[in-house]
Parts: C-alpha cells; structure tokens; sequence
C-alpha cells in the first residue's frame, strides 16, 4: 500500500507482564460518572443519562514509567481529573449489559486533562468542548492490568495527589454508569472496536495545575502512574 504522505506511528500503551503492547484505536470518555464531581460542576446527576465526549489516540500518552506533558496552549486553567480506564479487547454493537464485560481486555489508571476554562467557554455558549478536552497529549494512562490478572474493577481507592498533597479521593464503587453500563450504552450508538478505551468519569476535587507540578494517580489493584506538568 502506497500513501501520498507517512500514515501517523499507531499510538500504544504498556501492558503489565508482557512486551507486546495495547494499540490504542479511540478514546471515549464519559461525562459526570460521580454525583459528587456533577455537582461540583453544576449540575445534577439524578437527572442526566450517560454522555459520552471524545479524545482522539494521540491523546494517549504512556505512562507506565513517570511521565511529562506539556502544559497546552491557551489556558489559565489546566485541570487534573482521575479515571478509571477501560481497555476494549472484542468489538461489538447492540451489547447486552450481562455481557458487556466480556468485551474488557483489560483496566488501568488515567488522567483526563482538560482545559478547563476553555470547555467551560464552550459549554456556557452551547458549543463542543473539543478544544477543552480532545487535544494531544491529554491523556496520560499507566500499564494496562489483564483481566485475567487483576479480575474486574468495581470498587477501590481512586486518588490523586500533586505535589505529595490530596486532590481527588474516592472509591471507583461510587461511579453512577458502572463499566458493564456505559460498554452496553455506548455500543447501541458506536460499534466498539478491539483497541478503544473507555475513561469512565473522575470524582471530585478536580482543580489546576501548573508547570512543574507531580501528579500522581492511583485505583487500587491496578498500577499507578506520576505524571509532570512541563512548559
């Protein structure tokens, strides 16, 4: 196959135990999954199903050793977010909820950065948060546990400190859309294909960051990943 310019590098992400690694297809996150983090953003979760917004693969970074971003262009107001992170292993459309996590391959620990001030723009003015949330480089994820390994995720810890302080802590048990939900209530509107991740929503305590802090990140049972803002 001949291409009038290079096709982009397949973006990947480690897998604990093994060399081979998990190429990332696309990211789907989902909006509001903790009632407390909802209402800190205004809104009520009693009342909204799941959403689903995006983040293109490049988003992915590796963060199976400690990790650097860059601090993005056109914000004052750059935000950690915590999450869960879904690893699809088998496609499928129209999944039923009982079956749902056998299309898991397997989980790890994420950060959804975001640009907040820039999505709150958006939001106010009804338009897409693309440039809040779905840029390059936002989405550091630490190595993928294997079902087989670590069995699924559905509760535990889910933390993250900057700087050695406590930002966000809370218990993966407390997500509105469980994971075999939000893989049943995706595929009735997207086929899931093997290679998509699902970043499953952040608690509360999101807040800013600046260049030259240290996040770290952690959900128990799986490995957690430290993450430092650049320039």
């Amino acid at each position: 196959m001949n291409y009038v310019i290079p096709p982009a590098a397949v973006i990947s992400l480690t897998v604990a135990g093994i060399a081979e690694r998990f190429p990332v297809n696309r990211i789907f996150c989902v909006g509001r999954n903790y009632a407390a983090h909802a209402r800190e953003m205004g809104k009520d979760p009693d009342r909204d199903p799941p959403f689903f917004f995006m983040k293109p693969a490049n988003a992915a970074v590796d963060a199976a050793s400690p990790a650097r971003i860059p601090y993005p262009p056109k914000t004052a107001n750059f935000h950690h977010e915590i999450e869960l992170v879904v690893a699809i292993g088998k496609g499928g459309k129209n999944i039923a909820q009982a079956n749902a996590l056998n299309h898991v391959y397997g989980y790890a620990t994420g950060l959804d950065m975001t640009r907040r001030d820039l999505q709150l723009e958006a939001r106010d003015k009804g338009r897409p948060w693309e440039f809040g949330k779905s840029f390059a480089l936002s989405a550091p994820i630490g190595a993928i546990s294997k079902v087989a390994d670590v069995g699924h995720i559905a509760e535990g810890a889910i933390s993250v400190l900057v700087n050695g302080g406590a930002r966000q802590s809370s218990d993966v048990a407390k997500l509105i859309w469980s994971v075999s939900e939000c893989i049943a209530y995706l595929s009735e509107y997207e086929t899931l294909e093997p290679g998509d991740l699902i970043m499953t929503g952040t608690p509360e305590g999101v807040n800013a960051v600046v260049a030259g802090d240290v996040m770290q990140g952690d959900i128990a049972g799986l490995a957690g990943i430290t993450v430092t803002v650049g320039t």
